[in-house]
């Protein structure tokens, strides 16, 4: 039995995958600052035998929580004479261009505890300064004096050459060996000074607190019995083991979120679909990825804390490219100065949480709004929900403002929500250069699948589909993960001008590492898997487009057919390509993956049954374009493989409701995915309904 826990701002969840292919969910509360807890608390709700457990594969906020809360570790930094001010000088582009107050974000390393040390190393890696080991002596001995847990190394140009950051590293550790120590080298060997600083900084940040966490995690669940395994989810979409997530945690930043976009992937190749929108909205924020052609984009170009006001931090380490708001269940309705109603992003959490979970809160979320908008029935709820409190916190935070009754501030709260959603759609597919009209949606999270339709219509989507554990679904996606490991390295070279063995030569050191990292895994070479991929650009040019590549070796043949690939993808980008213009290889990187066995998913038996004998209720629903109309309400449960059900209708489980609109029919799939799809003569290609209509008409409905 392989075992995966997600643990979110909200919920901490477990899903287990037997050797039948059957499937155990679990939904417990997160239990802060003792995380491990929660995940105990599951796997004992979950009656699972620990000793039966194959593989543990565990995803965490632990680290983004760490940086987003500044709770880290107090960490120095080691790098060129020089150099020392790197962190603070950052980048002169920032999103708000006319802004006369910007403010670059404070360095998490302040200046008093950044030291320079006499070394020298040039673009093309030979040695211009030796390294003083002398510097380093005084170095320690300051940031021993001041109590620092942590020591990151970064040195000029350490990507071409990492001898110098390698023996400091070496270095620090026998003059002082209770610190943690972490250099670039380790982390990233992409050129930009100022990103790979500030990578290895967080890493070190964060490093004390990863290696806590996961050491009593690691006891936690041994103490309970699980002797299985023990693989950490990364940011990249695959999984490696507890000692590697110690050494390099920053890797680990979007461990959650990432493995329900891996997940949406791997249902894509089951049911076959290639062009995909994965969309997760949780109970503190949403978060959607595009995956186009069954390829999850990977990027490096990753910052936490961006915003249209603020630049963040760049953290330049493999990262599934998915764009994040802070809306989800939990996110607090409230009216701002101007007197205009926004959701999110600050979330109610799950202590005290939504007004409707009885445990003190008193502000009104999302969940109460699709609560009172008859989404949601009080019945699923784990305690009783004081129906009269929800409707008086919308009322009095939020109607009396607009002037409305509890129910109007409901649907009101509803649609801001769901249009910060459709924004971040659109960033992820109109905005790259994607029509949305030719892909599918999966939407999961808890509250994915009750958006989904809507924001469907909105962005003229047929096809929606709501995969099974679509409330834990991203501790499924863990479950189908690989052991992966991606080994980028800049070596900047023309195309056309270097030579097959040269490049055969430059692959070979990045193969090796790999094979050699992954034996000391336990990993044997026939389970390894390659990809290769190559950053490139148009000579003159600062940044590059990722293109995927055949395996070395390349001939004039390969070359070609690269250069080609590169032209595609650039004209996808940026609507232009330069033909006869000269191209260069910027960074070489290699993708390897580590096969774990995984049981094939257990299909539903198939019935027929009258939809009639499975109406839970009918009730009255607010459905987005639609106002509110009479809907029937089924336990997805009870749905056998071939059910077909015509909308307006609402699919419950336990932990999440799927909104079928007008103009829509669900039907159940083999699997027991919940496929939405919009009825024949009102198909993207048709049109898409115009959303003012569509609420000219909700209004219409409102007042008969």
């Amino acid at each position: 039995m392989r075992i995966a826990t997600d643990i979110g701002g909200t919920f901490t969840d477990l899903v287990a995958l037997d050797e039948q292919g059957d499937v155990c969910v679990v939904k417990g509360d997160t239990t802060p600052p003792d995380f491990e807890r929660g995940v105990v608390l599951a796997l004992e709700e979950s009656g699972i035998n620990p000793s039966e457990v194959s593989d543990f594969i565990h995803g965490a906020t632990t680290i983004i929580n760490a940086l987003t809360e500044r709770k880290g570790a107090k960490t120095g930094l080691i790098t060129t004479k020089g150099f020392r001010d790197v962190l603070e000088i950052a980048r002169c582009n920032r999103p708000d261009l006319f802004n006369l107050v910007f403010a670059k974000p404070r360095p998490f390393i302040p200046r008093s505890l950044r030291f320079e040390v006499e070394e020298r190393i040039a673009y093309d890696g030979g040695i211009i300064t030796p390294l003083n080991r002398a510097d380093i002596e005084k170095a320690v001995a300051a940031l021993k004096k001041e109590g620092v847990e942590a020591v990151a190394i970064c040195y000029i140009n350490s990507y071409a050459n990492d001898a110098h950051e390698r023996e400091t590293a070496a270095y620090i550790r026998e003059l002082w060996s209770d610190v943690f120590v972490t250099s670039s080298v380790e982390v990233t060997r992409e050129w930009r000074e100022y990103e790979r600083t500030s990578t290895i900084a967080l890493n070190a940040y964060v490093g004390p607190v990863a290696s806590r966490y996961i050491n009593n995690l690691e006891k936690k669940l041994e103490d309970a019995g699980v002797k299985a395994g023990k693989y950490f989810m990364q940011s990249n979409g695959g999984a490696t083991s507890f000692n590697w997530a110690k050494t390099a945690p920053i890797s680990m930043v979007e461990s959650g979120p990432v493995a329900g976009v891996f997940g949406a992937a791997v249902l894509g190749q089951i049911l076959g679909e290639k062009q995909i929108i994965a969309l997760d909205v949780g109970g503190t924020t949403a978060k959607c990825s595009l995956i186009d052609g069954g390829e999850v984009k990977i990027t490096t170009n990753y910052r936490i804390e961006r915003d249209d006001r603020n630049a963040g931090y760049p953290i330049m380490v493999p990262v599934v490219d998915i764009v994040e708001i802070g809306n989800g269940g939990g996110s607090v309705a409230w009216i701002d100065e101007a007197g205009s109603l926004r959701v999110g992003p600050r979330s109610a959490g799950a202590l005290p949480g939504p007004v409707a979970y009885g445990r003190g809160g008193v502000e009104p979320t999302t969940t109460d709004a699709c609560l009172v908008a008859g989404r949601l029935s009080a019945e699923n709820f784990d305690s009783a929900v004081d129906m009269d409190a929800v409707k008086e916190a919308l009322s009095s935070r939020v109607g009396e403002a607009l002037g409305v009754d509890a129910e109007r501030a409901a649907t009101s709260v509803i649609r801001v929500a769901e249009s910060n959603m459709y924004n971040a759609l659109k960033l992820i597919s109109v905005r790259r250069g994607y029509d949305p009209r030719d892909f599918t949606l999966v939407a999961f999270g808890g509250g994915g699948p009750m958006h989904a339709s809507a924001l469907a219509d909105e962005l003229g989507i047929d096809r929606v589909i709501i995969p099974v554990a679509a409330a834990v679904f991203s501790a499924w996606g863990m479950l189908m993960t690989d052991m992966r490991h991606d080994y980028i390295q800049t070596t900047i070279n023309m195309l056309d001008e270097t030579s097959a063995e040269e490049w055969d030569e430059m692959w070979g050191v990045l193969l090796d590492e790999a094979k050699s990292e992954f034996t000391a895994h336990g990993v044997r070479d026939a389970a390894l898997a390659y990809s290769y991929y190559a950053d490139m650009r148009y000579a003159g040019q600062e940044h590059t487009v990722k293109v995927q590549t055949p395996a070395p070796s390349w001939d004039d043949a390969v070359k070609a057919e690269i250069l080609e690939r590169f032209h595609v993808a650039h004209e996808h980008n940026y609507t232009y390509r330069l033909e006869g213009a000269r191209v260069e290889l910027v960074n070489l990187h290699l993708v390897v993956r580590g096969h774990m066995d995984k049981p094939e998913l257990s299909k539903l038996a198939p019935g027929k049954i009258e939809t009639a004998e499975v109406v839970k209720e009918r009730r009255r629903v607010y459905f987005t374009g639609s106002g509110w109309l009479d809907a029937e309400v089924y336990d997805r449960a009870a749905l056998p493989a071939g059910t077909r059900i015509k909308g307006p209708a609402i699919i419950e489980e336990k932990a999440a409701s799927a909104l079928v609109g007008e103009g829509r029919t669900l039907t159940v799939d083999d699997y027991g995915n919940l496929i939405i799809e919009k009825d024949s003569g009102l198909r993207a290609d048709s049109g898409v309904r115009d959303s003012a209509a569509a609420e000219k008409d909700s209004e219409g409905r409102n007042e008969k």
